[in-house]
């Protein structure tokens, strides 16, 4: 299986990746970013891209893959609604259409969250901005298409968040680790379970397209 990447660089982008690179069933993995990962892997190929508007000049990079784990995204804490639309809307759909020419038998994930709002029309503006991205994508003419809706996400292998606010709360959140996988076994995944969910849905499907906190352990559970 050969694989496109996007977000190699992000907490639940460099899970993924670590996962991919140890998949013995995976020949290829494309990362494709604004910047490196700084990683090097027989496996692993980067393309360094600075327009996620257009990848119209990068097309022939991205031809002949069996899937894409979408992981590219932002906080949306003090974004306007128009800001946060353009990199989670505007940039996904520009690379979905984009693949979904040249790789007409892709399996195309995209990591979401929890209390992803499907109807577009909710208070939350992440919620709903996610909600239209995904329903854009469901649209899409993939071989099969899964919105990962993870809960708290825990880092493992030494990973960490890009963003300061979330690297602090998760060393606070550390200790307390075992006693709320303990109390909210449904709401907890991490790193290791997203990616190898994402493996088992891209190589086996899975039993819906939205996938929440508790079907993606299930699936890291079956992954083979």
């Amino acid at each position: 299986m050969k694989v496109i990447l996007f977000g190699a660089t992000g907490m639940v982008g460099q899970g993924v990746l670590r996962e991919c690179l140890l998949d013995p069933e995976v020949e290829r993995v494309l990362a494709v970013g604004r910047k490196a990962t700084g990683q090097q892997h027989e496996k692993l190929r980067e393309l360094v891209h600075k327009d996620f508007a257009d990848f119209s000049s990068v097309e022939d990079a991205l031809t002949g893959y069996d899937a894409c784990f979408f992981c590219l995204g932002v906080s949306s804490a003090g974004m306007k609604e128009e800001d946060y639309h353009r990199v989670t809307y505007d940039f996904t759909l520009a690379a979905a259409r984009t693949l979904v020419k040249l790789n007409p038998g892709m399996t195309f994930i995209y990591v979401s969250g929890t209390g992803t709002d499907s109807t577009e029309q909710g208070r939350s503006m992440w919620a709903r901005v996610k909600g239209k991205t995904e329903n854009a994508l469901m649209k899409l003419p993939f071989k099969a298409s899964y919105m990962f809706r993870p809960g708290i996400i825990q880092p493992m292998d030494g990973i960490q968040s890009q963003t300061k606010v979330y690297r602090v709360g998760y060393a606070v959140m550390r200790p307390l680790t075992p006693v709320l996988k303990a109390l909210f076994p449904k709401l907890m995944t991490d790193t290791r379970q997203v990616g190898r969910a994402m493996l088992h849905a891209a190589r086996h499907g899975a039993p819906k397209r939205l996938l929440e906190n508790p079907d993606i352990n299930s699936l890291a559970g079956g992954a083979s």
